[in-house]
């Protein structure tokens, strides 16, 4: 198994748990992982992903890939960030990166294997979650936020807008997957994972004080009392075990179901939103996605 995102908060959980259950499993990350074995990945270098897929193949050698798990993510106060290949970075590490890799891993992924990626609710505006929901999935815009005519001008809900956007695109990739060739001939099962709001992971560093500060409490104890009134929220060990169930084929999607979403810790397969069942939207996102990390569309 290959993961993203295996080194802090739920994820971590998740990669505990697959390393017991005897996977072997190659983290990305930049640093030491808990679990399984560390291969260096920065997200924000489109050129690290690129070695990172070759460090996996020469590990690997003929073995093939039983699972993808692309969980990383991150949350930012604005958009003026710009990763090392110039693209906004919440945008970046949330979408282009983990397109990159699972374009480049698929060659090497096993028949039946297992393709995840953590997305949010909070790229659906009927959730209503509190948080500036999509005005697309343009890829050229979210990399270059400067361009977008309706870029908000408050620069927290721009930084909102920019990782809802980026959750919309999970949603997205995972249906042009679906109906991706050697996906459908290789019965590859392509899902995108809602967690629910899930306190007292690392998804809050880079915001303010207060904010980091509220979402630390609110995963102890102290904030187990919300949950009975909001069916959004789920503990760490209920969204990392449940991603390590998806990982490990435990879980059989409903037919022509790719999304699936933890509420009250359970599994639940609704629709995403409007905008995440469009195939011109899907198609669109994955063309724009392979002009900007140097790949051919197909």
């Amino acid at each position: 198994m290959v993961m993203t995102g295996g080194t802090s908060g739920f994820g971590a959980i998740a990669a505990e748990r697959l390393a017991r259950d005897g996977a072997r499993l190659l983290i990305g990350a930049r640093r030491e992982a808990p679990a399984g074995e560390a291969i260096p990945l920065d997200l924000t270098e489109l050129a690290s992903v690129r070695s990172f897929a070759e460090s996996v193949r020469a590990r690997l050698g003929t073995t093939p890939v039983d699972a993808l798990v692309l969980n990383a993510g991150m949350i930012l106060p604005d958009v003026t960030g710009r990763t090392a290949d110039g693209f906004e970075t919440a945008f970046a590490v949330n979408h282009l990166a983990h397109y990159l890799l699972v374009r480049l891993l698929l060659p090497t992924l096993a028949d039946r294997a297992i393709i995840v990626l953590t997305t949010s609710g909070t790229h659906d505006p009927a959730n209503r979650a509190g948080l500036e929901t999509p005005r697309h999935a343009d890829a050229e815009l979210l990399a270059h936020p400067d361009r977008d005519p309706g870029l908000d001008p408050r620069p927290a809900k721009a930084g909102e807008h920019a990782y809802t956007a980026s959750k919309l695109c999970a949603i997205l990739t995972v249906r042009s997957l679906s109906a991706h060739p050697d996906v459908l001939s290789r019965r590859i099962t392509v899902i995108a994972y809602d967690p629910g709001q899930v306190f007292g992971t690392g998804l809050s560093k880079n915001l303010s004080l207060p904010l980091r500060v509220a979402w630390v409490v609110l995963g102890t104890p102290l904030g187990r009392p919300m949950r009975w009134f909001n069916p959004f929220l789920n503990g760490r060990a209920a969204a990392g075990g449940t991603l390590a169930d998806l990982s490990l084929g435990r879980v059989t999607p409903p037919d022509g179901r790719t999304f699936t979403a933890l509420r009250r810790e359970r599994l639940t397969w609704p629709d995403p939103s409007e905008q995440g069942r469009s195939d011109a939207l899907a198609q669109a996102l994955w063309d724009d996605s392979a002009r900007l990390t140097g790949l051919p569309p197909t």
